[in-house]
């Protein structure tokens, strides 16, 4: 079932998006070489708790994860595309590290995701992070009444094909609003014109994934939650929280 959020439902979850950017915020500005992922986590969970805030990430169980997810921010480094746990693994110069975070705040939820470097970057690194960042803006510029989720899917994947990047076919965006994950699905490939119709009060977490290797393909870590590629190359992870509005897309997990 789809819920379409009232201004006052989407306003308040504007304020869980923005404990979510704080979160983000003091994740990236502790990360450097030598903190643990670990740490990253407790920045994060700071900020949660500071704004009396919960996380539906902590003790989060799929059908897919063997155990509930121990943390309030998945940690992927490198080649680790998403649901990375966050561990005793120090950050070294030159790792491309994608946090993913969400918060729950009075009954609603946000979800967002950066991705950055530590220390000197690669400028294949920054290429992946801005193709990576530039099909989320595509795909939050095609989140307009009229349109359908098939429209937010192409301009995702069109940006792919544009990068040669690969995208790993079983994961994408999804609603959200009460709980972190509702419908309708969000695939970061797609045809235009097809799929749920975007109305005014529909709130979608859009996240492109993109593998520099050009690869969809991907392998799960005994963790059971961490996703790798499988060519080693490294991946990237950015993703926003928005509503549809007869205005425009509005992005609700800016800091």
């Amino acid at each position: 079932m789809v819920e379409l959020k009232t201004k006052t439902a989407l306003d308040a979850m504007r304020e869980a998006g923005r404990v979510v950017a704080q979160a983000l915020d003091a994740v990236r500005e502790a990360a450097g070489v030598g903190v643990s992922l670990r740490e990253l986590d407790e920045a994060a969970r700071a900020v949660l708790s500071r704004a009396g805030a919960g996380s539906p990430f902590l003790g989060y169980r799929p059908s897919f994860a063997p155990t509930p997810f121990p943390a309030v921010i998945c940690a992927s480094v490198n080649d680790a595309i998403v649901h990375g746990v966050p561990g005793g693994y120090r950050l070294r110069d030159g790792d491309l590290v994608s946090i993913d975070c969400g918060a729950e705040l009075d009954g609603w939820t946000g979800d967002a995701a950066v991705s950055f470097t530590v220390g000197t970057p690669r400028p294949a690194d920054l290429e992946l992070i801005e193709a990576t960042q530039g099909a989320l803006e595509a795909g939050i510029a095609a989140a307009r009444p009229g349109n359908r989720v098939g429209d937010i899917s192409h301009a995702i994947g069109a940006a792919a094909r544009a990068a040669r990047c690969g995208m790993p076919a079983d994961f994408g965006g999804h609603g959200i609003g009460r709980r972190m994950h509702e419908d309708p699905h969000v695939p970061n490939r797609g045809r235009p014109g097809r799929g749920f119709p975007l109305r005014p009060g529909l709130a979608l977490a859009i996240e492109p994934m993109f593998l520099a290797g050009g690869r969809d393909d991907y392998r799960a870590d005994a963790d059971g939650w961490t996703l790798r590629t499988t060519d080693g190359s490294r991946a990237a992870h950015i993703e926003h929280t928005v509503a549809i509005t007869e205005e425009g897309p509005r992005i609700l997990t800016l800091s």
